[in-house]
């Protein structure tokens, strides 16, 4: 019953954010939401590395996401030199700076590799999953609505289609629950959302999204499988809580953050100008 209280609560309130707020608004709340999920992320990764400067990544990550914001801004073609620059800049940022960062703290040399994968991994983990939920709703909210259904409607299937035919153990070790059967189903159950997306919104199926339905589904199954192996990593049930029966931003936010920015890219590649009518 809880979980259902926060789910009807929850539900309206991020759907009135996504069509109502103006774009920038709506970027700027999702960069806080991210950044909150990157403090239960610090809190599930800190045993590995307890005296390593891990809470640097609150204050790194909205200037990294702006930064994407600012340079995914520009419209038409980008000069493939600029494009090089902006890689340049970020592979620097994930490897002198995080780097100097975990030596100049003086972590302790045994934590040293944990605390430079946890904030290699956490930096664009968090900073482009608010890009994709910002610029998804910049296009187009409705994008981001089937962005939402894909996840939210492929998870539900997986885990009730999981729960009563489920046989075959996807993940023991990491999330014992999870089925191979389950996981066909939700990616089943993205693939038709996006079909009756594009037919409602557009008037026709197009192929090209249902493979990019595909991907994100894909993605999304994995964030939440890389959520659990952090959790069963540090021994806890839920990264925080936040969300009465439901844990914390990242225990129901974990298969977003991995589908949004997959889902973006698709809709780059096939031309915001032929999902938006």
């Amino acid at each position: 019953m809880q979980r259902l209280l926060t789910a009807l609560v929850a539900t309206p309130v991020l759907l009135t954010a996504v069509f109502l707020l103006p774009a920038g608004w709506f970027f700027a709340l999702a960069v806080l939401v991210v950044d909150w999920a990157a403090l239960e992320y610090v809190g599930l990764v800190r045993p590995g590395a307890p005296g390593a400067p891990l809470k640097v990544l609150l204050v790194l990550v909205p200037p990294a996401a702006v930064g994407l914001w600012l340079a995914t801004a520009a419209t038409g073609p980008v000069p493939s030199q600029v494009v090089s620059l902006q890689a340049l800049a970020a592979g620097l940022v994930l490897t002198v700076g995080v780097g100097a960062l975990v030596l100049l703290a003086r972590t302790p040399v045994h934590e040293a590799l944990p605390a430079i994968g946890a904030l290699a991994f956490g930096l664009p983990y968090f900073s482009l999953a608010a890009l994709g939920l910002g610029r998804l709703q910049q296009i187009d909210p409705w994008l981001l609505f089937l962005g939402f259904a894909i996840v939210f409607l492929g998870d539900t299937s997986a885990f009730y289609v999981g729960s009563r035919y489920g046989r075959h153990k996807m993940a023991p070790v990491v999330s014992p629950n999870k089925s191979w059967e389950g996981a066909v189903a939700g990616l089943v159950t993205g693939i038709l959302a996006a079909a009756v997306w594009s037919w409602l919104r557009l008037g026709a199926v197009l192929p090209e999204l249902l493979v990019v339905a595909l991907a994100t589904s894909l993605a999304a199954q994995v964030g939440d499988l890389v959520e659990s192996m952090l959790k069963r990593g540090s021994g806890v049930k839920d990264s925080g809580r936040t969300f009465p029966g439901h844990g914390g931003i990242l225990d129901r936010a974990d298969a977003t953050f991995f589908a949004m920015p997959v889902l973006l890219l698709g809709v780059w590649l096939l031309g915001p100008e032929t999902l938006v009518p």
